[in-house]
């Protein structure tokens, strides 16, 4: 029997589960890691696949970016569709064994896990042949809904891509597009469905069961726990005035601009490790508050990847207040935040800093990305 190991990431930047799944299959297919199942969720974005047309992406620039929607066109198969907060995404990355190298058959197996968990909660889902994904209603029913999108790759019999199940989604965002360019149907969501909220973690969790069922793997944990991190962006001033903090890593940690980062150590909460972040860096002991942030990310480019886990914070400098440079920077600077949005190298630190603004009050604009 193989084995499976299922990867349960809470929230990750668009771009960078992509990343993390690329660096997933790179491990598999050097046999570096065994058969991997990422769960997860982005925040809202539109993804648009090899046969999407560009007809079926319904908003303007102005409202994406009013809605806080990106863009992204990646290389899995079909259309148009939407991820964002409430919906699990899987990314299965397998290496299909030669009984199973079936395009079609890999399809179904996928769709079989999701119809099997959508069962345990009494919603009884099927496939309509002639459109992808899992559906409530039957074919030519007015009533006909896609609870769940499908869109896979497969290069050499390596799986990437995966499916979409949209547990509490914000339904209303699925009205800046035709979703999967499917004009004749609608979407909708478990708590839509059943009436109530549901337990993202529990779904996960029968997601993972049915995915070993099905695929007839071992469930086996991963080797190592991703490594806690937390950022902090420090502040001054509101609004227009707003400034941040960068500082720049000396050459032999990178030599490129951030926001202030560092692990938790053991038996620091993270709200603890931030404030001795802060302190250790910068030589100010500030209050920090939580940004209501904490994502996934693969670290550097090793393999297998590592990764780490980051939770957010705030601090405000007072005016005049001098500010020490810590021991792993070589020079800092208090800049606009369009100007640190556009030196951050990393999704997650622009992120921080675009809650950070909004917790001041503020209003960061920053233009959805076609990338």
């Amino acid at each position: 029997m193989s084995t499976l190991t299922v990867y349960r990431l809470g929230q990750v930047e668009y771009g960078d589960g992509l990343t993390l799944m690329q660096r997933f299959a790179d491990a598999r297919r050097q046999g570096l890691v065994g058969d991997s199942l990422l769960l997860l969720e982005h925040p809202p974005v539109l993804t648009l696949g090899r046969g999407a047309k560009r007809e079926n992406l319904l908003a303007s620039t102005e409202r994406l970016q009013t809605e806080g929607v990106e863009v992204f066109e990646t290389n899995r198969g079909g259309d148009v569709t939407y991820h964002g907060p409430g919906q699990i995404v899987g990314y299965p990355v397998f290496q299909l064994m030669e009984e199973r190298r079936d395009v079609r058959r890999y399809v179904r197996d996928v769709e079989r896990c999701v119809l099997q968990t959508l069962a345990e909660y009494g919603l009884h889902a099927n496939i309509i042949p002639k459109w992808p994904g899992v559906w409530l209603g039957e074919e030519g029913s007015p009533e006909a809904r896609k609870i769940a999108a499908i869109g896979v790759h497969i290069s050499r019999w390596l799986t990437t891509h995966g499916f979409a199940l949209n547990v509490n989604t914000h339904l209303p965002h699925f009205n800046l597009i035709v979703p999967c360019g499917i004009r004749e149907a609608g979407v909708t969501s478990m708590q839509r469905e059943l009436g109530r909220p549901i337990s993202v973690p529990e779904v996960e969790e029968a997601l993972a069961r049915h995915f070993c069922t099905v695929f007839e793997s071992e469930r086996q944990a991963p080797a190592v726990a991703p490594l806690k991190t937390v950022s902090v962006v420090l502040m001054r001033g509101h609004g227009p005035e707003a400034r941040v903090l960068l500082a720049r890593r000396i050459p032999e940690r990178g030599g490129f601009w951030q926001i202030l980062t560092g692990r938790v150590e053991a038996g620091e909460s993270a709200a603890q490790a931030a404030a001795r972040e802060l302190e250790e860096e910068t030589g100010l002991r500030l209050p920090v508050t939580p940004l209501d942030y904490r994502h996934a990310f693969a670290l550097g480019e090793q393999l297998p990847p590592r990764l780490v886990e980051e939770t957010a914070f705030v601090a405000w400098c007072p005016e005049g207040q001098a500010v020490r440079l810590g021991p792993e920077h070589d020079a800092q600077e208090w800049v606009e935040v369009p100007t640190a949005l556009e030196r951050l190298p990393f999704l997650g630190l622009r992120e921080a800093i675009r809650r950070a603004v909004k917790a001041t009050g503020g209003a960061a604009a920053s233009a959805p990305a076609l990338i």
